[in-house]
């Protein structure tokens, strides 16, 4: 039976606080956190969850990765605007008003905002007893240093990240081709580039940067301008075949998956050894061209080229 007057909320402040020692922030307890920021310049907010998901975190009790896969679709794509997340509020959503759950959710978010300096400023937890998931979703405050205009140009290289499997997209397709089944990839945690795509812009010229999450590499439109973007074909996990070959058409595969990479830089030529050798499994995927916008694939499960 769900109790609203949440008695766990002592023990849910206690893991909050743990995450206010920080040098760009100070907070103090009030009836909710009040805090001032050390910091000026500009700043962005970012709100995202982990979609459905969820199904699979909560059909597997997976609390550590689904807060994990919250967290890297916020800090990702933050990291297309070179900003360093600081603050955090969280919206914790379950189908039933276990404690247990709620407080290991909630440690664990805890323990990795103490890893990145993010001080949590609080957060609500909803009980849905009509739903059968789990949702995390967060907003997340970042400062940007150095602020600066994300596009691609001609003549720049392509570097994919690899990712490492699924992700956190295209889970409600994933549930209509594989129904009950569970897997380990299923629950695995996206990946958070965070930290060396911001180390790789401190040191190096990159043009233009975008996370591969939902609507997959029709993404890359943001950041085209009046240029074309190739991408060649590449050799993605195993399971992006298992879905190809479970009648998932080409065009289909690279708006809804990652296919394999989880995020992309344009960088001038000169710059792209240097770049790939400071990033993890990174490597050459495409080019950009003089055009009017496209994205242009060539099939890593066909003969096909596709344009988006």
């Amino acid at each position: 039976m769900y109790n609203p007057s949440k008695p766990y909320k002592a023990k849910i402040f206690e893991l909050i606080k743990k995450t206010w020692n920080t040098p760009l922030i100070e907070v103090k307890k009030d009836i909710y956190p009040v805090f001032k920021e050390k910091i000026s310049g500009w700043k962005v907010d970012h709100t995202d969850g982990i979609g459905t998901k969820g199904d699979y975190h909560w059909s597997q009790k997976t609390f550590k990765n689904a807060v994990l896969d919250a967290l890297a679709m916020n800090l990702n794509d933050l990291a297309l605007v070179r900003a360093i997340p600081y603050k955090l509020q969280n919206h914790i959503i379950l189908p039933e008003d276990n404690h247990k759950y709620i407080l290991e959710i909630v440690e664990h978010l805890s323990k990795e905002c103490q890893k990145r300096h993010i001080v949590m400023t609080g957060g609500e937890t909803s009980i849905h007893n009509n739903i059968t998931s789990l949702d995390i979703s967060m907003t997340v405050s970042g400062f940007i240093k150095d602020l600066k205009q994300n596009m691609c140009k001609v003549g720049d290289v392509l570097i994919g990240i690899r990712s490492n499997g699924l992700h956190s997209n295209g889970f409600t397709k994933v549930r209509e081709l594989f129904g009950n089944e569970n897997r380990e990839e299923f629950t695995r945690p996206t990946h958070i580039y965070l930290d060396e795509v911001l180390n790789v812009c401190d040191k190096f010229n990159v043009n233009g940067m975008m996370h591969i999450t939902g609507g997959s590499f029709t993404k890359l439109k943001d950041i085209t301008g009046n240029v074309d973007i190739k991408i060649y074909r590449d050799k993605p996990h195993k399971i992006f075949y298992e879905i190809y070959n479970k009648g998932v058409t080409d065009k289909e595969m690279y708006t809804i998956f990652n296919c394999g990479i989880g995020f992309i830089l344009s960088v001038p030529n000169d710059s792209k050894k240097d770049v790939i050798n400071n990033l993890t499994d990174a490597f050459e995927i495409g080019e950009v061209v003089k055009g009017k916008g496209n994205i242009i694939i060539e099939s890593s499960f066909s003969e096909n080229t596709i344009t988006l």
